[in-house]
């Protein structure tokens, strides 16, 4: 049915959980591939009494060792489960939008991805890429929501450990 299954990971407790369904997913398709993609954001240019703080080599230097980090944990799990997978690294300002373009790019037929569930204020502020992925995508999307770990502690309400804003 699903043959080229797209998996965005930003590294977090929430996107492994989406991982791991979607690896399963793959087995029960046979003939199914994982299309991994991490995106970089930029980190904004910042004006701070008088001095202008741009994009570094270094953070981008970072950004970009922990993105392909992410997606090599995501070929690994599917090689260890049989499944092949194509990794992407992209740097964008609209995570939701290069989801998107390489679903399209890469003939996908589904995207599986996690959603932290935000309300309220934080929904509004912070914004939903898996949202809009929601809203803007033609193809099936499957959203996975925050499963704690039985022995986890509980993140207080409003608690934002991404960076990609999953």
């Amino acid at each position: 049915m699903f043959k080229s299954i797209l998996v965005p990971t930003d590294g977090s407790y929430l996107s492994e959980q989406a991982i791991g369904n979607a690896i399963e997913f793959a087995k029960i398709n046979p003939g199914s591939k994982i299309v991994a993609l991490s995106v970089v954001e930029p980190a904004p240019t910042i004006a701070f009494e008088g001095e202008v703080y741009t994009n570094s080599e270094k953070y981008m230097g970072y950004a970009r060792t922990s993105a392909d980090s992410n997606v090599g944990k995501v070929a690994e799990a599917a090689s260890a489960a049989g499944i092949p997978c194509e990794t992407v690294t992209v740097t964008s300002v609209r995570p939701w939008k290069v989801i998107i373009s390489t679903a399209n790019e890469k003939g996908c037929d589904c995207i599986v991805m996690a959603s932290h569930g935000r309300k309220g204020y934080n929904a509004l502020i912070l914004g939903s890429n898996t949202n809009k992925v929601l809203t803007h995508s033609q193809i099936p999307v499957m959203v996975f929501r925050p499963v704690m770990a039985p022995d986890a502690v509980q993140e207080p309400e409003g608690a934002n450990y991404d960076y990609m804003g999953f």
